[in-house]
């Protein structure tokens, strides 16, 4: 009996290494593609097409620019809040008591606006997939990103979601980008040396990629997994990295796909000018594409904007229930307001992106501060002086871009 006994409690025992490992893989690639599909979303979509049909080529050094940006701030956010372990609000009321609150304030009122919008273009892609009408659709697509948060597994869920979502994106943009034949070599060129450099555009660009909630989706869910401290410094490192280059990638992807309807002579001039894009690039089945991209945007962007923003107003202790319908109520309010005003009111829109653009700048400025003077913070940890360095060419610039966003403050008494 003996012997049996010995195996039948020692036979299971291998298998719960191999299954935190894999939890623990599947949090990481989650926590890459959330902060990847965060910066993609409709705006975003909308935005890369008009600024291509601009620009045209010359759009590629503005692409350029906003991906170094990207990674010279999120290579640091990563690191001293996955070593830290601490949330960005967390670190912040630690270094000055208070600042913490403020940021989550700041973080959640752009988000929960910003929401409002990634709502409505969930119902657009719902409306040109089936034909409902976009309220409808909107509503359908806020139920379907509240179920995943109220599922037993809400953590697994999210991370399944975001990455087949992105994945998806991914595959139809690239097939998109190969049937519009981009000129690639003048992209190229263009990235380099550009025809013409708009710096209006590439502020806008960046504000709306990295600026609030953005900034802090994939190291916050990242920590929330679980993968924190100094022992995780490769990890951390090596997820920030591919997450960049999957945000990177999609970027890129979408801006040829577009470049290349232009650059082939069609003139888009409906009010729907990426879908219209689409369209010439692959034919009749280019809307139906169109609808899929814009609506995996904007459901990811929802979930990204909900989780991130819940978990500015919330601390390690609060229980993962308390969290989960937090989240949804959040998701539920940015779909109330949608469904009575169809859209974020113009107003809100302004100030949101002025915020957002207020935001970098200062939340930024801690993680560096935490970088440079905090190492109990760090556990100890040394942290690299070139990777300090880069953040703070990176935090000069977004001070230049906090600076242009009270531009949009000061439209509303204009």
């Amino acid at each position: 009996m003996s012997p049996a006994r010995t195996k039948r409690t020692s036979g299971p025992r291998p298998k719960k290494p191999v299954r935190r490992r894999n939890t623990r893989r599947s949090a990481l690639l989650g926590a890459m593609f959330l902060m990847a599909t965060s910066a993609v979303g409709p705006g975003f979509i909308v935005q890369t097409t008009s600024f291509t049909v601009q620009l045209g080529a010359a759009f590629a050094f503005a692409i350029l620019v906003s991906i170094l940006v990207d990674i010279a701030v999120q290579l640091n956010v990563w690191r001293v809040i996955g070593v830290s372990g601490k949330r960005a609000q967390e670190l912040a009321n630690t270094v000055l008591p208070g600042s913490g609150w403020f940021l989550a304030a700041l973080i959640c009122l752009g988000g929960l606006v910003f929401n409002i919008g990634n709502i409505a273009g969930t119902g657009l892609g719902a409306n040109v997939l089936f034909g409902v009408d976009a309220k409808l659709g909107g509503v359908i697509s806020a139920v379907i990103a509240i179920a995943i948060f109220l599922s037993k597994k809400a953590g697994l869920a999210l991370d399944k979601i975001v990455v087949v979502l992105g994945a998806v994106m991914i595959l139809l943009i690239a097939y998109v980008a190969i049937v519009s034949h981009p000129p690639l070599g003048l992209a190229l060129k263009n990235a380099v040396i550009p025809d013409g450099v708009d710096f209006l555009i590439i502020t806008t660009l960046i504000g709306g990629t990295i600026g609030g909630y953005i900034t802090y989706a994939g190291a916050h869910r990242m920590i929330d997994a679980g993968v924190s401290g100094r022992g995780n410094v490769s990890a951390i490192t090596r997820s920030s990295v591919l997450g960049i280059v999957i945000t990177g990638v999609i970027r890129v992807l979408l801006f040829l796909a577009i470049l290349g309807v232009v650059a082939g002579g069609v003139a888009l001039t409906s009010d729907n000018q990426p879908a219209e894009a689409f369209q010439a690039a692959a034919g009749e089945i280019g809307p139906r594409l169109f609808g899929i991209v814009l609506w995996a945007a904007s459901i990811t962007s929802v979930i990204g904007a909900a989780y991130t923003s819940i978990s500015f107003v919330t601390t390690p202790r609060t229980s993962p229930r308390t969290r989960s319908i937090a989240t949804c109520a959040f998701i539920a309010v940015s779909t109330l307001v949608y469904t009575l005003l169809g859209q974020a009111p113009a107003t809100l829109l302004i100030m949101a992106g002025a915020i957002n653009g207020l935001i970098l700048p200062v939340g930024f400025a801690v993680i560096l501060w935490v970088a440079w003077r905090r190492r109990d913070l760090l556990g100890g940890y040394v942290y690299p002086k070139w990777l300090l360095a880069i953040g703070v060419l990176a935090w000069l610039l977004t001070l230049f871009l906090g600076y242009q966003s009270l531009g949009g403050l000061a439209k509303l008494w204009v």
